[in-house]
């Protein structure tokens, strides 16, 4: 998956917790937010306040989906507000599919 259909795929399944997604729809994803951020608060303070508000429902629906691809609940993204659980996150997240079909249905990814 190359930039664009990452940002397309995660734009179009903006609120969808179901199913899975690649380690490069998650990371081309991540770090279209990072640029879209930068360039926001450029901007100025409230065109960055809308940005982050506007992309933290498909970030965080495409975190869940990445977390079902390696076998975990979406759940565990609230490991973020401890701080310390970020790295455990990002842990995950760096992890390769997993070949087989996980708990939460889905078959496995492409």
């Amino acid at each position: 998956m190359n930039f664009m259909q990452a940002i397309q795929s995660c734009l179009t399944q903006y609120a969808t917790f179901t199913g899975r997604a690649p380690r490069s729809e998650f990371w081309w994803f991540f770090l279209f937010q990072i640029l879209v951020v930068i360039v926001s608060s450029l901007l100025g303070e409230m065109v960055y306040s809308v940005v982050v508000l506007l992309l933290l429902l498909p970030a965080l629906a495409v975190g869940t989906r990445r977390l079902h691809d390696v076998g975990r609940s979406g759940w565990w993204q609230l490991l973020m507000l401890t701080g310390i659980g970020y790295l455990v996150l990002l842990f995950w997240w760096v992890q390769p599919s997993a070949a087989q079909a996980n708990s939460f249905g889905e078959a496995p990814a492409a």
